[in-house]
């Protein structure tokens, strides 16, 4: 099947080349399109139905009305000099209160606004423009703000959303302007919309600082402007082709998307797309060194075949990784999973298909100007480190296993933050939520919710809903309790809570999972149901999903992965170095990330969704590398040489491509760390680190020692090569011509 790929990009390339740009460009257009469409922005409804908060989530949307999109803002309304609004300022925030609540926000047309280019295609935009719902709340202590509550409905992950706010925001502050009152806005699209406008320009910086050190590092290892940017022009067009049929999948399927997926398959496919290309361009210039008079499409379709039966080995354990998350209760990672899975699958058929179609139309062309064709290669690092390694065995792998597990020892009292990283303290939302919470509860902007409903048929009465508003009233860390709020039909009431604490800290989880829940169990009047809702609520029992997700998925993707290797290796001791290997890296990578978090920066934990992110990142790529050097291992292992200068001689070859792959991988995650997100920092720094390790220790370091060490054995019971039955020791085979001066090389020379 591969041959047959490879074989038949070779020989028809344009057509392949063709084939896939009006694909990718096609499928990046739609994506761009419909990403909005196939998006959404509540993380409450990726729960499961029988949690607590998402039954509240329920009860809103049927009892009162409350749309799934919708988003709530807490606009504060103040005298400019700061000091107490007067009787005439009160009457102005009503009026104009009352003002806005009756007046259309048109949403600005797309054409007219900056981010049309980059997020919108004008005619297929959604047109948001709406009456917002707007009453006024409470006032500070001191009088010196009163503040609005204002429901927009919409997208929030929509860029037109984004504009109807700006449009809102607008107005509501020129109209308090004409009565000389200031405004500020802070909670839902306005944290969001501030958040994107701050950090637009470093997003942006980031991106192009990524691609220049893709394009540097390539032009750096090939010395050729054709190796540095084809490669990336080929990944962005797969790139795009892959974004594309994950969206439309979302949308046939009914199937809605994380805000947070795009940005994560964007990052992977950079990374790995790239990590292919290279494996194939260091194959491809080996083998041209080595055959100067070979047609260059018959060298592109070997090399299609023999590196692409290890890449679709290592895209193939990468996608089952991912695709456990199928099985995850938490509805964010069970769309997360199979998206990257599939995007993985259309990176891996460009791979056996566009690539080598790019090899076979370019040929020698793609390393000009560079010389290295047509002069011997020269020992170098790659070089020395094989023979190192070689040589040394034992003390490699000690050494590494030292690393490692000094790295490993810093996840001791590891702690899970639960925290979503808030918005830049700079961004006027958060400027806004700082003086309100300054006179105001924490969380006055964003209250928790409890909704109690009647059973069908039946009222709520009024009456029995005063004992449990007292009882919350009591719990520490409540700082107000709202008045009971009846729907139209008076069989659900509403009790809004003004917790002490901000709605996104471990304290508002831990206070409406605990005591508040607890509180309204032991209250809610007989006959009556009730449920806790909100924000603080709504992460809480993310984080019990979580917890459930990440002791089904760790044991079973590390059980598939082991199956994999099992088929793919014939082999029962290399897959169990494999995997040791990785779980090693695993463990360092997440002890490295404790210690510069949790203990360097004083952080509350780390994300809690590191450890499995890193686990099927760092698992998965590293299994991916180790693959690659085992692959190339294994081969070596078939000629008459010993089993440690057919490990001397893969390293020598295959180190540069892991190498560079690493980098790039790494730098490709690094720039997540770029940000005001904690969360997603954390994500970024902590993959960057655990694909460097994964490549330079264990791919290049770890792994070939531990094969110089088990020889042949390691591929026990089918054992390549003419050592069959004699244990893969040096001194039972038979000298072949020339295998001394052969091994010297292997041991001498770079690729």
């Amino acid at each position: 099947m591969i041959r047959a790929l490879t074989g038949f990009s070779t020989r028809h390339p344009w057509k392949v080349i063709a084939l896939w740009s009006v694909i990718g460009i096609l499928f990046a257009v739609a994506a761009g399109a419909l990403m909005p469409r196939a998006s959404q922005a509540s993380s409450g409804d990726f729960l499961p139905k029988d949690y607590d908060s998402a039954a509240a989530l329920r009860v809103a949307e049927e009892r009162f009305g409350v749309a799934s999109d919708a988003s709530a803002l807490t606009v504060l309304v103040g005298r400019p000099d700061g000091k107490p609004l007067t009787g005439p300022d009160r009457k102005h925030v009503v009026s104009v209160a009352k003002e806005l609540g009756s007046r259309r926000v048109v949403m600005p047309d797309p054409q007219d606004t900056a981010t049309t280019a980059d997020d919108q295609i004008p005619f297929l935009a959604t047109d948001y423009s709406q009456t917002p719902e707007v009453s006024v709340g409470m006032t500070a202590p001191d009088g010196t703000f009163a503040l609005l509550s204002v429901r927009l409905e919409g997208n929030t992950v929509d860029t037109g959303m984004h504009n109807l706010f700006r449009a809102f925001r607008e107005q509501a502050e020129d109209a308090f302007a004409d009565v000389d009152l200031r405004t500020g806005f802070t909670g839902g699209l306005a944290d969001q919309v501030d958040t994107r406008d701050a950090e637009e320009t470093t997003q942006r910086v980031v991106g192009l600082l990524m691609l220049g050190l893709i394009v540097l590092v390539n032009v750096l290892v090939f010395r050729s402007p054709c190796a540095a940017f084809i490669p990336l022009l080929a990944v962005v067009i797969v790139g795009g082709a892959a974004t594309g049929v994950i969206v439309v999948g979302a949308l046939l399927t009914g199937i809605k998307l994380d805000a947070s997926t795009p940005s994560m398959i964007g990052v992977v496919l950079i990374g790995i797309g790239v990590d292919y290309f290279l494996f194939l361009l260091f194959r491809f210039r080996e083998l041209l060194r080595e055959r100067p008079d070979a047609p260059p499409r018959a060298v592109a379709a070997e090399v299609g075949s023999r590196v692409g039966t290890a890449v679709t080995s290592a895209a193939l354990t990468i996608v089952a990784a991912f695709a456990t998350l199928g099985i995850a209760t938490y509805g964010g990672f069970r769309v997360l999973g199979p998206a990257v899975a599939v995007a993985v699958l259309v990176m891996l058929l460009a791979s056996l298909t566009l690539m080598p179609a790019l090899l076979a139309v370019t040929g020698r062309r793609m390393f000009w100007p560079s010389r290295a064709l047509k002069r011997a290669p020269r020992p170098g690092l790659a070089g020395r480190t094989g023979d190192l390694v070689a040589r040394a065995p034992l003390t490699s792998l000690l050494a590494s296993v030292a690393l490692l597990g000094a790295l490993a020892v810093g996840a001791i009292g590891i702690r899970m933050d639960f925290g979503q990283g808030g918005t830049p303290h700079e961004t006027r939302s958060a400027t806004t939520a700082a003086e309100i919470a300054r006179a105001l509860p924490a969380g006055v902007s964003d209250p928790a919710t409890v909704y109690v409903t009647a059973a069908e048929g039946d009222r709520v009465p009024t009456t029995a809903l005063g004992g449990l508003s007292r009882e919350l009233a009591r719990v520490e860390g409540v700082g107000k309790v709202g008045a009971p709020v009846l729907n139209a039909q008076r069989d659900a009431a509403r009790i809004d809570l003004y917790l002490t604490a901000d709605s996104q800290t471990q304290a508002a989880r831990d206070l409406v999972s605990g005591p508040v829940r607890d509180t309204v169990a032991a209250h809610t009047p007989k006959g009556l149901r009730a449920h806790v809702g909100g924000t603080a609520a709504v992460f809480a029992d993310i984080s019990s999903a979580v917890d459930k997700d990440l002791k089904t998925v760790f044991p079973v993707a590390a059980g598939l992965i082991a199956l994999i290797l099992l088929v793919l290796l014939r082999s029962l001791l290399a897959p169990v170095v494999l995997l040791l290997s990785v779980g090693l890296c695993f463990a360092a990578t997440l002890g490295s990330a404790t210690l510069v978090f949790q203990h360097a920066l004083d952080e509350p934990g780390v994300n809690f969704v590191l450890p499995l992110v890193l686990f099927l990142f760092v698992v998965a790529i590293g299994t991916d590398y180790n693959i690659l050097i085992g692959d190339r291992i294994r081969e070596e292992m078939e000629g008459p040489r010993t089993a440690r200068a057919a490990v001397a001689r893969a390293v020598r070859h295959t180190a540069p491509a892991i190498a560079t792959a690493g980098v790039v991988l790494a730098a490709s995650f690094g720039s997540l760390a770029i940000g005001s997100n904690a969360s997603t920092q954390q994500i970024g720094f902590a993959t960057g680190l655990g694909i460097l390790l994964s490549a330079f220790v264990l791919s290049i370091v770890l792994v070939p020692a531990a094969a110089a060490l088990l020889g042949r054995g390691i591929w026990w019971p089918v054992r390549p090569g003419g050592r069959r039955g004699h244990g893969g020791h040096p001194e039972h085979v038979a000298p072949v011509p020339g295998a001394a001066d052969h091994r010297a090389e292997s041991a001498t020379t770079t690729g």
